[in-house]
């Protein structure tokens, strides 16, 4: 009898428990303090560093004023992922297209792409068609093309876990084949490994 009254009592405290832990949904700050950081993933908090730090100081190197016909025409090649989970790289491209964009430095092409797919296939469409319709080049080629890495370093010591995730990027000019600028940012983060069980 007593434990029939023991397991009604948890059974209906339950719902309460579990209900009290729960934290209710609300807005933050996209990359404030408020956001979760997690050791072995890449946080927003994390490519809104890495694009800041690598615009600031692409624009500082002053590569993109040595342009005959300013602003610079950016291509934005391969950016490898060598990290241990599935990211989309525009989280980190784009971010630094807007601000160079904003900037007026330079202007990214998205009618050129990889393998020859266009970002924006029907803006090819209609730049191809316009060069049908004069008989000549329209676009400008790319003065540059911006290529990277992004690689997770992992060590473990004890119940702590930390991961070093390593932003490599490289602006190459375009006739030359040479990089004239390199940029990279290292984000480290650390904690405790999580318990196995309970």
């Amino acid at each position: 009898m007593k434990k029939n009254v023991i397991l009604s009592l948890l059974a209906a405290a339950i719902p309460f428990v579990v209900g009290g832990c729960a934290t209710k949904a609300h807005y933050i700050q996209t990359g404030g303090r408020e956001s979760l950081v997690t050791v072995n993933s890449i946080n927003i908090q994390d490519f809104i560093q890495a694009a800041n730090n690598a615009t600031s100081d692409l624009l500082a190197s002053g590569a993109l004023d040595k342009v005959p016909n300013p602003p610079a025409v950016l291509a934005i090649s391969r950016i490898v992922n060598n990290t241990g989970q599935q990211i989309d790289t525009d989280l980190l491209t784009k971010k630094i297209r807007v601000a160079l964009l904003n900037s007026g430095k330079a202007q990214t092409t998205t009618t050129l792409g990889l393998g020859g797919a266009a970002e924006d296939p029907m803006a090819k469409g209609l730049q191809q068609e316009n060069e049908f319709k004069s008989d000549q080049k329209v676009t400008r080629t790319p003065d540059f093309t911006l290529s990277g890495k992004i690689i997770q370093t992992i060590a473990r010591d004890g119940n702590t876990s930390q991961s070093t995730f390593s932003f490599q990027l490289s602006l190459t000019d375009a006739k030359t084949g040479l990089a004239v600028w390199e940029g990279e940012k290292e984000i480290t983060k650390q904690g405790a490994r999580p318990s196995v069980g309970f």
